[in-house]
């Protein structure tokens, strides 16, 4: 349940190569943009997936049959880097609820880090279709944390991880942790190094979004 949208050329590789390229990513209003679009598109491809209904729609003139969502999804994002990708998703899915997950690296003075989630905002989640934005699927253990915490609100009946870019061990780690979810992402990196970034990736996008942070 991997859906790669960089093996096909489409405008989506466009995004990424601005989003990666260091003499564009001085641009935050650009950065933040081109996330945002990834977003969409993931929205797009996705809600392909989902289940559709008839409903009678009344125009000026008439009615007529047309297949609309058969329920709102919730989408969820890891703060702070998440929130460019989840506006892009929010601007196709605008009556979903929505869910929000403080989750960060608290590092030890070896060099090593654990994955702190502090913070959990969510309606309920039972029987719902979820949607989990976070940016860079690193070593996946961010987005597997996140998701069992909101698992305190229900249980979902279906669960979409969207991504800008990943490294293959984070997409394995969430294959194994997670056998159930689609993954959206927009590119694939082989490389994690030893401090746990994606290479050559695009560097923080959280602080390239917003700024860095102490």
């Amino acid at each position: 349940m991997l859906h790669n949208l960089s093996e096909n050329n489409s405008l989506i590789n466009q995004f990424v190569a601005e989003l990666r390229n260091i003499n564009l990513q001085k641009d935050r209003f650009r950065f933040r943009k081109n996330i945002e679009r990834i977003g969409e598109i993931c929205a797009y491809e996705l809600s392909k997936t989902l289940v559709w209904k008839k409903e009678i729609i009344t125009t000026p003139l008439g009615k007529k049959e047309m297949p609309v969502l058969a329920e709102q999804p919730v989408l969820a994002t890891i703060l702070r880097a998440g929130l460019p990708l989840h506006y892009g998703i929010t601007n196709y899915f605008s009556e979903a609820d929505n869910c929000f997950i403080s989750a960060y690296r608290k590092h030890r003075a070896d060099g090593s880090f654990d994955i702190v989630v502090e913070y959990l905002a969510s309606p309920s989640l039972n029987k719902r279709i979820v949607i989990l934005a976070d940016p860079m699927l690193a070593s996946g253990q961010s987005v597997v944390l996140s998701y069992q915490a909101m698992l305190r609100n229900g249980i979902p009946k279906e669960l979409h991880i969207v991504n800008l870019i990943g490294s293959s061990t984070g997409v394995a780690y969430v294959q194994q942790h997670l056998p159930h979810a689609h993954i959206w992402i927009a590119a694939i990196d082989d490389e994690l190094n030893n401090k746990g970034y994606i290479v050559p990736g695009l560097g923080d996008a959280g602080d390239l979004s917003f700024g860095e942070k102490l």
